[in-house]
């Protein structure tokens, strides 16, 4: 664990959370900033900077406890749906340097909106290149 990280600190009980579901790997606790009332963080124990820093194993550990979330959210909120959640990176929206998901429950009138402005490619050409670059990528990481 990172003794400065504050979500290190809610998993040693030094910092306090709601908690609402724990495993040997994971936890899960509401957000304290909801986008919607519900809104649950899904962590690994073992702490990891970012989902590029993390082991698959522990990757899986969190998607396994998000998916159990957005069902309970379903199943006991009764909400109409779920959205899942996982930034990497200051540029991408994250604020604590310690792999989370946000599992959000979606009900039909939260007036929540997602600030999602689609866009495209110029072209067969461009799109073919980005794939290009990406399989270059995945090269690298194997």
């Amino acid at each position: 664990m990172n003794e400065s990280c504050i979500f290190c600190k809610i998993i040693r009980g030094e910092i306090p959370s709601t908690r609402v579901y724990e495993d040997e790997h994971t936890l899960a606790f509401l957000d304290i900033g909801p986008l919607v009332k519900g809104h649950t963080l899904v962590i690994p124990k073992q702490h990891f900077d970012s989902l590029r820093d993390a082991d698959p194993e522990a990757a899986a550990q969190v998607m396994v406890t998000a998916q159990k979330i957005a069902r309970a959210q379903l199943n006991g909120l009764g909400a109409d749906g779920v959205n899942i959640h996982q930034a990497n990176g200051r540029v991408a929206g994250q604020v604590v340097p310690h792999l989370h998901v946000h599992v959000v429950p979606r009900f039909k009138d939260d007036g929540y909106h997602w600030n999602w402005k689609a866009g495209k490619y110029a072209g067969a050409d461009e799109s073919n290149g980005m794939a290009e670059k990406i399989r270059q990528g995945l090269k690298q990481t194997a």
